[in-house]
Formats: structure tokens, sequence, C-alpha cells
């Protein structure tokens, strides 16, 4: 049969500008997605699905993800599936499609022509066309059905009076009807082809591109509906999987415990000091008489900072947070590649004066060369490092030239390269006190909003002031749409961490 395998992908204009990701689709989200059962004694999970409950929770899931997804990210949109030309998969689609073109070619080319293949994606092809037209095209429709009456057309067939040809050029009059702007090219490129199987083949490709365009297009129009009702759906259907899974907060709740115990603790080698992860497993009864318990609200968000400096390798994971587990992680490397950026730029500036730095295009050459050159910081740093410090101090060097000021000496250069090579080193001080600016900063967004947080913007951040405030609002607008959809859940597992009176407190703490 012809391709028309769907694939979702996605791809978030927010992303700060020092990071880039590639679209995932909902199958990828789902891999990420296997909720946290590992840890749990027998007695508290739930019974053996059955294979169609099974099956029904992977669906709800899927749904609950997608819907999701469309809510949280303004980009995203459905395209073609495409197999990796040299993978397997690739390699035995491809096979089967030409198989199914090729065998095509044959029947129409035999004496008399066989239209079985002919008639079954004329079939399919109706079918699109149908599913194209919007519900006031009823004319249009009737002379669909009429002009592609599948048992007239297997009646012609039978007579050897079937005419492909025609009927090919009326479905591309159909298409350049129907078509988007987007499209009118590849139609009309359509329309040169002779070969009448090739010429089938094209208008089945294109045509699962129109298709595409509708299900974008209907996407966009209903956002502003799916925005509306998202956080009474998204909840609705997690209760529903948690009537399913009595166990499947067990993971957000030690996720909530650890870092209330992390907030009122002081990090201490006392054996009497309890250990976190003996605290995830035990009663709450230990902050009874705390005296110093942050609020509910201050909790959730230490929570939510320390996902962005989550074990990539643990599998205990927030349940409520799995379907924006992947794009926090995209957030955690973007922030690593900030503070690396900011900790170069300031490195920079402090041998080279105010002079090049209150140049916009100097300051941006500057960061075009540190984040081409920070693509292999993961695997080499040291490496990546020390291109870094040779191209960064040889444009400082060749700009205050330039400008007729005082070049830097050999003794300089060389101690500007050994300061930005020490920035590969994690223990590096510069390096630390911007991750923890950072880190402040996203804090104050969800504490005190975004507006007023950039008011405030953090000293010696300003340099990336532009990638850091995309970035600020991402994780904002993603943390609050978290909030409102599991705020019931949150306070029910809090309340039980935090005495009553402590949790009731409406006045956020100054950070």
């Amino acid at each position: 049969m012809p391709k028309m395998e769907k694939t979702v992908h996605q791809n978030d204009s927010n992303e700060a500008e020092s990071g880039a990701h590639k679209p995932e689709t909902p199958e990828q989200t789902q891999e990420n997605q296997s909720f946290c059962l590992d840890d749990h004694s027998a007695a508290s999970r739930p019974e053996v699905l059955s294979v169609t409950d099974l099956i029904e929770t992977v669906n709800e899931i899927s749904r609950l993800s997608i819907a999701h997804e469309i809510v949280v990210n303004q980009d995203f949109y459905m395209e073609d599936g495409v197999l990796p030309p040299n993978s397997l998969e690739g390699r035995i689609m491809e096979t089967m499609y030409k198989a199914f073109w090729d065998h095509l070619k044959v029947q129409l080319s035999s004496t008399p022509a066989d239209f079985t293949s002919a008639l079954e994606l004329l079939k399919e092809v109706k079918e699109i066309l149908l599913s194209l037209l919007l519900p006031r095209q009823n004319s249009l429709r009737d002379e669909i059905e009429e002009a592609l009456d599948i048992d007239l057309l297997k009646q012609e067939a039978e007579h050897g009076a079937l005419d492909v040809p025609h009927l090919s050029n009326y479905i591309l009059n159909l298409m350049t009807l129907l078509c988007a702007p987007v499209r009118d090219e590849a139609v009309r490129k359509l329309e040169s082809i002779t070969d009448p199987v090739q010429l089938l083949r094209g208008i089945f490709h294109v045509l699962g591109l129109m298709k595409m365009d509708m299900v974008n297009h209907t996407i966009q129009s209903f956002r502003p509906y799916l925005k509306e009702h998202s956080i009474q759906y998204e909840r609705a259907k997690f209760q529903e999987l948690l009537n399913k899974q009595p166990n499947l907060l067990d993971c957000t709740t030690k996720w909530l415990t650890k870092t209330a115990l992390d907030l009122t603790t002081a990090p201490s080698s006392s054996p009497d000091s309890p250990s976190s992860s003996s605290m995830a497993h035990s009663s709450p009864n230990w902050a009874v008489d705390n005296p110093q318990l942050p609020s509910s609200t201050m909790v959730l968000y230490q929570g939510y900072l320390n996902l962005l400096l989550w074990d990539l390798d643990s599998k205990e994971f927030p349940e409520t947070l799995l379907m924006d587990k992947i794009r926090l992680q995209d957030m955690e490397s973007q922030l690593k590649q900030l503070a690396i950026l900011a900790s170069v730029l300031l490195v920079a500036r402090s041998f080279s004066g105010s002079a090049l730095f209150s140049s916009t295009e100097f300051v941006n050459k500057l960061k075009h060369i540190t984040k081409a050159l920070m693509e292999e910081f993961n695997s080499r740093p040291e490496e990546a490092m020390v291109s870094v410090s040779e191209q960064v101090s040889q444009k400082i060097h060749e700009r205050l030239k330039d400008m007729g000021l005082t070049a830097l000496s050999s003794e300089k250069k060389a101690c500007l390269r050994g300061q930005l090579q020490n920035i590969a080193k994690k223990e590096n001080r510069v390096r630390n006190i911007v991750d923890q600016r950072i880190h402040l900063f996203l804090k104050g967004c969800l504490v005190r909003g975004m507006q007023e947080s950039l008011l405030d913007f953090p000293v010696g951040l300003t340099l990336i002031k532009g990638e850091l405030t995309k970035l600020g609002w991402k994780f904002f607008n993603l943390m609050r749409h978290n909030q409102q959809v599991f705020s019931p859940y949150y306070d029910e597992i809090l309340k039980d961490i935090i005495p009553p009176a402590q949790a009731q407190e409406t006045e956020v703490e100054s950070i």
C-alpha cells in the first residue's frame, strides 16, 4: 500500500539561542513516560492490567500527551514521518512501496489492463479528498461522490473502459482547488507528469501533505479552545489513570518530600540527620516540631527548580511532569550552555574593558564564536574551551588594535586564555556564581512573576539577557501550567509534609 504513516513533530520557538533540540514524536515522549513502578512494594502495586486495559491506558496517555503538547508548544505541528534511508526500517518500507508501484505499473501495462490496484488507490484518494472538505461544501462533496463512484469505476474497469489519465486530471483539478497556497507549486509539477503510475504516485504524496496541512490548520483553530479547557481536561484524564494505578503519585510524593527536607535541613554529616532517601519512605512526623518549615508554595517552586538539575539516570521522575521530561532536560542543557557563555563574556570583558563590550555587534560576534565551539563541550570540555580561549582572545586583541587602544600584551593574552580555559572545570568560581544567579533568576520568575523579575535582572547576566529571558518565559509558562493542572494533588501531598498552619500561609517569603 502507498505510504501514509504520519508522525507528530514539535519545534519549540521559545528555545534559547544557546541550544537547539530536534523535534520529537509522541512515541518518543511516551518512551520517557514509564511510570515509576520499579521500586514499589508488592502491596502497593496495582493489579496487573489486562491487555485490553493496557492498550486503553496507552491510548489515554497518547491522547493526553498530544493535547498537552498542543497547549504548551506553540509550534506543535504534524508532518510526514520520514524513516532514515539507511535504517533497516527505511530499507524495508522503501522496498515495500517500490514493489507496490512496480506492481501497479505491470497491471496497467498488461493486456487487457488490470485495474485492481488502481481502484484501491482511487478509493483511498477519494477518502482523502472528502476529508479535506469543509462541512459547508456539500455540492463539491456530492460531485466527488459521483465522479469517483467506486462501484461505477469497477464496472468500467471490468469492461476495460476505465480512463485513468482522465480521472487523474480530475483529481489534479480538485487538488488545485483545495490545496493551501504553499502546495500550489507541487500540484503544478504533477501536471507535467505523463506516466500514469508516476502521476498517481505523485498525487498520493501531495495529498498526504495536504492532509497534514488540514490537520495543522485544525490544531491552530482549536488551540484557543484547548487552552481554555486544558487544565480541566488534563486533570480529569490524569485522575482516570490514577484510578487505574493508585500508586501513580509515588514518585511525585518522593520528589516533594525530598525537596521539603532539603529546604529545612542544612548539609550535615551528623548521623542524627535524616537522609533524603530514608526520609522519602518515612512518615512525615519529622515536620511537626520543625520551626523553620517553608511554605508549600516554596516547596513546589524549589521542586520545579530541582528538575533542572535532575539526574538523567534516575527512574523516579515525578509522574505529574513526565510529559515535560524531555522539555525540561532540554532546558537544563540550554542553561548549562548559557552559564558557560555568560562566564566567557564576563571573563573577556574583564580583560578588554567597557569600550569593546559597548558594541552589540562585537558582543554578538563573541557569542557566535563561543556557541559554535561549545557544540562539543559535553564530550570534550577542555578541548572546547581551548578553542574558545584562542579565538576569543584573538578577536579581543584585534578589536583593541582596530580601535587604537592598547592591545593585549603576551602576558595578558596568556592570562585571558588560562582563565577562559578554567571555565571548563565544574568548580570554576565564575561559572558557579553565574550558575547560581541564573537559578536565582528562574526562582524569582516563579515567585514574583516574569515582569517583576525582568525589572530586577541579575547583575552579571545582562550580556545574556535576551537568551535567558526567552528561557525564563518558557520555564515560567510550563511550570505555571503544571501547577494549575496538578495543584489539588500537590496540596494533598504537601499537607502531610507541612503542618496545616504553615501550608495555609499565603505570603511567599522573599528570595
